[in-house]
């Protein structure tokens, strides 16, 4: 097992199948993407830099694109979910759309890659 899924294993049967979800979408669009730590949540690293991370509390799930403007970009498309700068906030009953997750790692692949 790897950093995300120690991560997961410590968590809730449903937390960790949201959070998962989240992983197995960002690892089947980007399979060359290693799993790793970055600002101290687990994540996704692509050429050693984070394509997206995620972290649980107590009431909700987050995904961390590690970019205010991919966060900004598919802000239209989660109308009632929680943003920050560089954070959606989301839970296990209202997870993020798979197109808009499928959006987030794009995005952010293209910024890595730019």
């Amino acid at each position: 097992m790897g950093t995300i899924g120690d991560y997961l294993a410590g968590l809730g049967p449903d937390q960790r199948a949201a959070l998962q979800h989240v992983v197995d979408i960002a690892s089947r669009l980007v399979p060359e993407a290693e799993e790793g730590t970055s600002y101290g949540m687990p994540a996704l690293r692509l050429d050693g830099r984070p394509l997206v991370g995620v972290t649980a509390a107590a009431k909700h799930l987050s995904l961390f694109p590690f970019s205010p403007a991919v966060v900004e970009a598919v802000a239209p498309d989660l109308e009632g979910f929680s943003l920050s700068k560089g954070t959606i906030r989301f839970t296990v009953d209202r997870p993020v759309p798979d197109p808009v997750l499928e959006r987030v790692v794009s995005l952010r692949l293209a910024e890595l890659r730019g």
